[in-house]
């Protein structure tokens, strides 16, 4: 038994907030400190970010995700074996938000919450196969959604702390889904991951509960961030070898995006020409665990992914994490 991905879809909030207008809420909110107009733009390649209705909760955009997902794909929902939720944020602390996504659909099956910063869905990808090459679950649904935006800094305390500050600013909300199918031939042909765990102090949003303090900010020190990835680029490469792949094999290539800059780096570490990837930072923002379904689902849309194609789904996470998913569509 093997296991294959067999659809992506994704939910995109309808709102848009531009460049410009988050530069004027942050100089709002800061009026003693100097903000060159098109920053966000210069540093992170930002135009526009996905801003979902205040009302909503993730467990909201993952439901419009999947309910999309089913009808694009002719699926029952009684026929999925088991739902993993693999976003960053969550509805609450208890219960897990898979339940709540799951209530919202109509689903019968067990569930539960996998979370490691962005490259969750990477990982649940990786338990998915594992699930269902053991034979307990034949369809497994892989959904995850952020609200980002929430968490954007428009206060900081002083011009030292704005450049830790700017990342949050280029985050956007959304919701999608992944749906893994058991098959009788190979469909992900090999997954790896590795971390750089003394790294986690580049990126953090505080726990409200730890400690009794109040919520804190979402912190993140790029150059930081940058270095907790060392070793990781020659690790993936090998990762590539040990799975019997090379990049210019794969018809298709996902790569994390959390800013433009970033996103050539990384194609650099996997060895593909950036001009391969399906750019989806400029218009959408840093959407987080989203960010691979968000390519896949587009590849489908415009006639990039076809059945048989090679993929190959590279995840650089906070922690520090790296993951590997190689697959056949």
């Amino acid at each position: 038994m093997y296991s294959s991905l067999a659809h992506a879809s994704v939910h995109v909030p309808p709102g848009r907030q531009t460049v410009a207008e988050t530069e004027d809420r942050f100089r709002a909110h800061n009026p003693g400190i100097a903000m060159s107009p098109g920053v966000l733009r210069h540093m992170y390649g930002l135009v526009e970010r996905t801003v979902a209705p205040a009302e909503e909760q993730p467990s909201d955009l993952a439901a419009h995700a999947v309910r999309t997902l089913l009808d694009q794909h002719g699926t029952d929902p009684l026929d999925i074996d088991l739902l993993l939720f693999a976003g960053i944020l969550a509805d609450m602390e208890e219960p897990a938000t898979a339940h709540v996504v799951a209530d919202k659909l109509g689903l019968r099956c067990p569930v539960f919450d996998l979370k490691n910063a962005c490259n969750g869905v990477l990982n649940a990808l990786e338990v998915a196969d594992a699930f269902i090459r053991s034979g307990q679950y034949r369809r497994i649904l892989v959904t995850t959604a952020e609200v980002s935006t929430r968490e954007s800094r428009w206060s900081v305390r002083s011009a030292d702390d704005v450049l830790r500050a700017l990342p949050s600013l280029s985050t956007g909300d959304m919701g999608s889904a992944v749906l893994v199918e058991a098959r009788d031939r190979p469909g992900i042909l090999g997954s790896r991951f590795f971390a750089n765990s003394w790294g986690w102090r580049a990126a953090t949003l505080p726990n409200p509960y730890a400690n009794h303090r109040t919520l804190g900010h979402l912190r993140i020190d790029s150059a930081e961030l940058v270095a907790s990835f060392e070793g990781m680029p020659e690790k993936v490469r090998r990762a590539m070898r040990d799975i019997g792949v090379k990049s210019g094999d794969l018809d298709l290539v996902c790569i994390h995006q959390p800013s433009v800059a970033f996103t050539k780096v990384a194609c650099d570490w996997v060895g593909v020409d950036p001009s391969r990837i399906l750019a989806t930072f400029p218009t959408h923002g840093n959407v987080a665990t989203n960010t691979i379904p968000l390519q896949l689902a587009l590849a489908l849309d415009e006639g990039r992914l076809h059945r048989g194609d090679l993929v190959g789904l590279f995840g650089f996470a906070s922690g520090a994490s790296a993951g590997v998913v190689i697959c056949e569509w």
